[in-house]
């Protein structure tokens, strides 16, 4: 059986709420990925186009600094990283993530929680950043989903 992680960056708390059911449902265990900088509410306002995630969201190279890089990946075989959608992507400090350590070999599944969007390039933007890890698309998981459903999403991977 292989080891399972759960990292997760949530901006508002609906991505955090998700991760940690996960982690729960599955035995795996839990981080989160932190900004060294935290984001604010104005910082997150999509709608103004100088808000720090706008910004970075136009910035492909954007990748803002993590508060640790602490996660013992060298441990998983499996690796869940959740993240809310932004602009159809995965916000750039997920990047950020994936490329302050080793993926080698690893399985890198996605998860996301989203207002409306889908995952859209997500899978092709990460790519670059962990080249040397097989990344696939899991599953939006919005709302509250249940335990066994959550259980059943991690048994797939």
């Amino acid at each position: 059986m292989s080891k399972k992680l759960v990292a997760y960056f949530s901006a508002s708390g609906t991505t955090a709420n998700v991760a940690k059911s996960l982690a729960s449902a599955s035995g795996a265990d839990l981080y989160e990925i932190r900004p060294a900088v935290p984001y604010t509410r104005a910082d997150l306002n999509w709608m103004d186009k100088q808000s720090r995630s706008s910004f970075e969201m136009r910035d492909k190279s954007s990748r803002p600094a993590l508060a640790d890089n602490k996660a013992n990946i060298a441990e998983y075989d499996t690796i869940f990283v959740g993240f809310p959608i932004w602009w159809y992507v995965a916000p750039t400090i997920i990047n950020s993530f994936l490329e302050a350590y080793d993926f080698s070999g690893k399985k890198i599944v996605l998860f996301a929680t989203s207002g409306g969007s889908g995952f859209g390039k997500a899978v092709a933007n990460l790519q670059t950043s962990a080249p040397k890890a097989t990344i696939v698309e899991g599953s939006l998981l919005n709302g509250r989903p249940n335990e066994a459903k959550l259980k059943a999403f991690a048994d797939e991977y």
